[in-house]
C-alpha cells in the first residue's frame, strides 16, 4: 500500500463526524445466552470529511486533495480532533504520559502506543503516525533529549535510543499523532445547488493498517 506522508487539511477535518468502530460476531445459542467474539485486535476509525466543508473554496481544496491521492489508491494522515494527544484533550503532552516499555539493557527501539482504560479493563492502541516536533520521551523518570538521546521514526511510530535503556528502566512518551486513512469512495458527487442550501457531500474516510 502506498502512503503519502501528507495531512488532510486540519481545518477541514475539524467539523468531520467519526470515531472508532469494532467488529463483533454474535451468535445466540438455544438457551438464550450469546457467544461473542471478534476477529479484530484493534478498532478501526471512520470519518465523513464532507461535514467539514463550509464554502466552495473548501470543496475545491478537498477535491484537489482527493485527486492528488488518486481517490482510494493512496493513504494519508488525518487529524482526529477528538483524540490526537497522548494525554487528555485539554492538556499538553508530557514525556511521562504513556508507558511504552521497560528497558532490558539491549533493546533500543520502542513503539509508541496509547492506553485507554475504563475500570479494570484497558486497550493498548498502536500509534504509527506521530506528529513531527511533538514527541517527548523519558527513561526511568528522566526526560531525554531528541537528537542526543533518541531519534523518532515518523513513518513507523517508533523511538530509537542512541543507547539501550538500562534493565528495568521505565520508558515513557508523550506526543501528538495522526490517523493513517484513505478515502472510502471512488467518486465525490457534488450538487452546487444542494450545497448552497446546506446539503454537504458525503466523503467517507476509513483508517488503514500501516
Amino acid at each position: 500500500m502506498s502512503f503519502h506522508d501528507v495531512r488532510f487539511p486540519p481545518r477541514l477535518s475539524f467539523g468531520a463526524l467519526g470515531g472508532p468502530e469494532r467488529l463483533t460476531d454474535i451468535v445466540q445459542i438455544s438457551n438464550g445466552y450469546e457467544e461473542r467474539s471478534t476477529p479484530w485486535q484493534h478498532s478501526r476509525r471512520r470519518y465523513d470529511a464532507g461535514l467539514g466543508m463550509q464554502s466552495l473554496d473548501d470543496l475545491h481544496e478537498t477535491i484537489a486533495f482527493f485527486e492528488a491521492r488518486s481517490g482510494q489508491l493512496h493513504a494519508f494522515r488525518w487529524k482526529d480532533w477528538t483524540d490526537y494527544k497522548s494525554c487528555q484533550p485539554s492538556q499538553t503532552p508530557a514525556f511521562d504520559d504513556q508507558r511504552i516499555g521497560t528497558g532490558d539493557g539491549q533493546t533500543t527501539v520502542f513503539a509508541l502506543q496509547k492506553l485507554y482504560r475504563s475500570g479494570l479493563e484497558a486497550y493498548q492502541r498502536p500509534i504509527t503516525k506521530p506528529v513531527f516536533g511533538t514527541i517527548l520521551t523519558g527513561v526511568g523518570g528522566d526526560q531525554q533529549t531528541e537528537g542526543i538521546h533518541f531519534e523518532v521514526d515518523l513513518s513507523a511510530g517508533t523511538i530509537v535510543f542512541a543507547e539501550a535503556p538500562e534493565d528495568e528502566a521505565e520508558i515513557t512518551a508523550g506526543f501528538e499523532f495522526d490517523v493513517p486513512v484513505r478515502f472510502d469512495t471512488n467518486a465525490v458527487r457534488i450538487s452546487l445547488a444542494s450545497f448552497q442550501t446546506g446539503d454537504v457531500p458525503n466523503i467517507p474516510v476509513v483508517e488503514v493498517r500501516v
